[in-house]
């Protein structure tokens, strides 16, 4: 089926079948390997991108549904001059990665969470960041990491 994403504001023209999921043309066909394929059922998260600026489980979204849309990726998420986005910066700061395969749908989902202003402490955070499973960190700084940006954020506005 032809199908047409914008991923991390390119333009790409596919012909996919119709049930291939999304994470995998992104992985397979695009070759975008950030997106990680955990558990391929979405309770792990670390298959999150964003569509249309919303956290989504790319493993349960069919390719075909992201058709005229736009998908950003972990690789789409840098700050200036290719530098580390603000969030990346903290989870190294703060030390909230280990091993780094949960990373990108942490990452992924912390954004979401952050841009909506959906929690500004602890026990909101622990809420939204949730659906994303980390065998290494135990959360805590990961945490603190997403609770460094609201704050660095609200400063700035």
């Amino acid at each position: 089926m032809k199908t047409s994403i914008s991923v991390n504001g390119v333009e790409h023209a596919l012909d996919v079948d119709p049930r291939r999921l999304l994470a995998d043309v992104l992985r397979d066909d695009l070759g975008l390997t950030g997106t990680k394929v955990g558990c391929a059922h979405g309770a792990c998260g670390s298959c999150t991108v964003h569509v249309d600026g919303v956290a989504r489980r790319s493993c349960l979204m069919l390719a075909v549904q992201a058709s005229e849309r736009s998908v950003t990726t972990i690789e789409g998420v840098v700050g200036a001059a290719d530098e580390l986005g603000d969030l990346q910066a903290a989870l190294w700061e703060h030390g909230g990665l280990q091993c780094g395969y949960c990373t990108p749908g942490m990452v992924m989902t912390a954004l979401d969470v952050v841009g909506r202003g959906a929690a500004v402490e602890d026990a909101a955070v622990r809420v939204e960041m949730s659906g994303n499973l980390c065998r290494c960190t135990g959360y805590d700084r990961i945490v603190e990491a997403v609770l460094s940006v609201v704050r660095s954020r609200s400063a700035a506005s």
